[in-house]
């Protein structure tokens, strides 16, 4: 999209904020009744989901949920381009890492999402829906973006952004930083480091960039906070920004006070990119002028402020291409009760999104070393075969693997290729001698009553 319509968007995303709660209301309703409007017309799918539904719809509530499985089951019935099957996509874009931040057909943005709660899907953003994405988070992330703290140490030193990611997929944020290399950043200015690789390592590699920014989920932060606070990291940022991980409160203390700079927080996934952001308070506000956030309980029913949330559906208001309508994303939230202290008529939102353990294990002349959730999570989801996985620490030197077989997966050769993987990304942390086993159970819920892939007992 040109920067014209990206700066139409950016101004857009100013007003609706300033215009206040009825705008913003306006603004969903008629973009709501659009969207379905062009969903019933051009997505065979939702043609044959809403049928008998009245001939418009301004509200979502008369509109049925979907859920991943599903959509991926009827994906080339989904999308409203013809031109794009699943066949292809996962031919021509996501057989090929070094396809990331490409743009397939010469418009679209492909990513896949994280396979955590089942099948990963395939998603694909139009122009639109990529720039509204990038528009409403710098907007409202400008109070805490645009202090002198933040502003006059970039502009001394320069822009560097060092991105702590998981690779080797077509991954939302890894998406997002390799577009921006592409279209803003030359390639010195923006290094990508790898979640999988050693600790040390990434130290090294960011004591020699001198990153103005750093940007990663907030484990892999908190580690790094925790080498600077014991100084075997030396690096000065003026930002900070996580996302992609629920961050508690005291992990963003740590960050704050271990690198001296604010802390923005991000919520957003690979099928509504631009969710929500932080104020400059620290809540997150939803960007519901551009997507809808409904929390519900068990039965998706409508749950009120200040009641957390069974899951969340959401419709991602700018995506024609491939429409996301009331969305079974599967993270619980609570919208505040409360206006927030801040001023914004954008909703507030608690959530308990994504977690795991940071697993630490036994090495070698009694050092311990992390795993990061993220990054064994990547290892094993993307082994072919694997639909839901579990993995427990279960003592110092031992992990313990669930697996939940794709249809038609072998699961003996499924076990077979997860345990080679695990055992090799284990090893190149220094962790030879740690024993992988596989349990017959499926994946399940901890003793807290919640999912988490990555756990220690």
């Amino acid at each position: 999209m040109t920067g014209s319509a990206a700066a139409a968007a950016g101004w857009d995303a100013w007003w609706a904020e300033h215009a206040g709660t009825a705008a913003i209301a306006r603004r969903q309703r008629t973009r709501l009744a659009a969207l379905v409007r062009h969903a019933r017309r051009a997505s065979p799918y939702y043609r044959r989901l809403y049928r008998g539904l009245p001939p418009e719809v301004t509200v979502p509530g008369p509109l049925p949920p979907v859920a991943k499985p599903q959509l991926m089951e009827h994906f080339d019935q989904w999308v409203t381009d013809p031109g794009i099957t699943l066949a292809a996509v996962r031919r021509d874009v996501l057989a090929d890492p070094a396809l990331v931040g490409t743009r397939y057909l010469g418009r679209y943005r492909v990513l896949t999402s994280s396979g955590t709660g089942g099948d990963p899907a395939v998603l694909v953003h139009d122009p639109l829906s990529w720039t509204v994405a990038g528009a409403v988070l710098g907007v409202r992330a400008r109070r805490t973006v645009l202090r002198p703290g933040v502003v006059g140490p970039v502009a001394r030193h320069g822009v560097r952004v060092a991105a702590l990611l998981a690779t080797g997929g077509h991954f939302a944020a890894l998406t997002a930083a390799e577009d921006l290399r592409r279209s803003l950043l030359r390639g010195d200015r923006l290094r990508v480091l790898s979640v999988l690789r050693p600790l040390p390592e990434l130290v090294a590699e960011l004591d020699d960039f001198r990153p103005t920014v750093l940007v990663g989920y907030p484990s892999a932060v908190a580690l790094l906070a925790a080498e600077q606070r014991d100084g075997r990291l030396r690096i000065a940022p003026a930002l900070v920004a996580v996302g992609g991980e629920t961050l508690a409160p005291a992990a963003r203390t740590r960050i704050r006070a271990a690198f001296g700079c604010p802390v923005l927080d991000e919520y957003a996934a690979s099928e509504v990119p631009g969710l929500a952001v932080q104020c400059h308070r620290g809540v997150l506000h939803v960007n519901a002028d551009r997507y809808l956030l409904e929390p519900v309980d068990e039965a998706g029913r409508p749950v009120p402020p200040g009641t957390t949330s069974a899951t969340v559906l959401v419709t991602n208001l700018a995506n024609r291409v491939q429409p996301l309508i009331r969305y079974d994303l599967g993270d619980r939230v609570e919208v505040a009760a409360r206006p927030c202290p801040c001023g914004s008529p954008l909703p507030a939102v608690r959530v308990e999104g994504r977690a795991g353990d940071v697993l630490r294990f036994a090495a070698g002349g009694g050092r311990t070393v992390p795993i990061l959730p993220l990054a064994l999570g990547t290892v094993v989801e993307e082994t072919p075969g694997v639909r839901r996985f579990q993995a427990v620490r279960t003592a110092p030197d031992t992990l313990v693997l669930r697996l939940e077989p794709e249809p038609g997966a072998d699961p003996v050769r499924l076990r077979t290729a997860v345990d080679t993987r695990v055992r090799a990304y284990l090893a190149t942390q220094g962790l030879g001698a740690v024993g992988v086993e596989h349990s017959v159970e499926p994946p399940r819920q901890d003793p807290s009553g919640k999912f988490r892939a990555v756990w220690s007992a």
